[in-house]
């Protein structure tokens, strides 16, 4: 295994899951997912069939309904990470936010990937980062932006920016 590879379970919506080794990028090849089962064998699989790939801690072998464990499939109040807030809308009608980097590595995955890559919503989850196929959603839904607070400079060093004030008139009071 490379070390670029990464825990992953993919969910479909033909074959339901499948785990293994993906890495964080670039990992379609026309038209489809070369996915490295658990065995090691390369296993491609069409990006059509695909609902979303979880990249994991732990596979949760002996777990078959909920591996990924995301926990969570919305945020409970505003997100406290930076990014694009979304609600994904999915072919059978589940529903997942998650949170996206909003630069240059948003369109690319966009692009050259073919979907998007979101955090989700439980830190704590067994779940650290989705995939998730552009063709598996039928809605993308852009809640908010999500940013840092501005830093308010403090009053020390608003001082020390203060330009001194003239003396306007130095002999009003000069006899």
């Amino acid at each position: 295994m490379a070390p670029a590879q990464k825990k992953a379970i993919l969910r479909s919506y033909v074959d339901d899951l499948a785990w293994g080794y993906l890495p964080q990028a670039g990992f379609l090849h026309q038209g489809q997912v070369q996915f490295m089962t658990v065995d090691g064998r390369l296993n491609p699989i069409p990006i059509n069939t695909i609902k979303r790939i979880a990249y994991v801690k732990d596979f949760n072998l002996e777990d078959t309904s909920d591996p990924e464990r995301i926990g969570r499939s919305s945020f409970p109040s505003r997100p406290r990470g930076d990014g694009l807030w979304l609600r994904l809308t999915f072919r059978d009608n589940d529903l997942l936010e998650g949170l996206t980097s909003l630069d240059i590595a948003f369109i690319d995955s966009l692009l050259a990937d073919h979907g998007l890559f979101l955090t989700p919503p439980d830190p704590r989850s067994n779940t650290q980062r989705l995939f998730i196929p552009r063709s598996a959603l039928t809605q993308i839904e852009v809640l908010g932006l999500v940013t840092a607070p501005s830093r308010r400079p403090s009053p020390a060093s608003n001082a020390s920016k203060r330009r001194p004030v003239p003396d306007i008139e130095p002999t009003l009071f000069d006899r």
